[in-house]
């Protein structure tokens, strides 16, 4: 009987130590994200939780300007944990594709289109307010594989997004 009593007790320890580390992400959540991101800048950006502490995220950012006009598109699964009240820290790794299409007066080369893959990693923090919205700012190196997108990418950027 002892042992059945200290069973339950290492037991009811376990699941409240399990709870104080849990948080809530949001089932969805879509927004921008607004950084450098090679010239993409600013980016639409739906989070889609896949379990209490993963979530997937995927990015559009579209470019035009005088001289070229571009898509990208990138997906990264993450994992979120709790800092600290309603303030989290998340880490991931995904992938993307793109495409540019430029023309012979900025590059001094043929009229042409360049399509792209790229590998990424994703480093961040967020804070979760009451009201449905949520603000992070993160650090995402991209390796880029194509012939004028081709090198390591640092890209910084400020995330608003709705949750629902």
């Amino acid at each position: 009987m002892k042992n059945f009593r200290n069973l339950l007790i290492l037991g009811v320890l376990a699941l409240s130590f399990n709870g104080a580390f849990a948080q809530t992400i949001s089932e969805n959540a879509l927004g921008l994200r607004i950084g450098d991101n090679d010239g993409f800048g600013v980016e639409v950006s739906y989070q889609r939780a896949l379990s209490e502490n993963n979530r997937l995220e995927l990015d559009l950012g579209l470019r035009s300007g005088s001289h070229y006009d571009g898509f990208k598109i990138a997906g990264l699964y993450q994992w979120v944990w709790n800092l600290e009240g309603r303030f989290n820290w998340y880490a991931g790794a995904g992938a993307g594709i793109g495409s540019y299409d430029y023309d012979d007066d900025y590059y001094y080369e043929d009229s042409g289109s360049d399509t792209f893959f790229l590998l990424a990693g994703d480093v961040g923090i967020e804070y979760n307010f009451d009201i449905p919205l949520i603000l992070s700012v993160d650090f995402r190196p991209e390796i880029g594989f194509g012939n004028h997108y081709d090198d390591l990418d640092f890209d910084i950027a400020l995330g608003i997004r709705y949750q629902f």
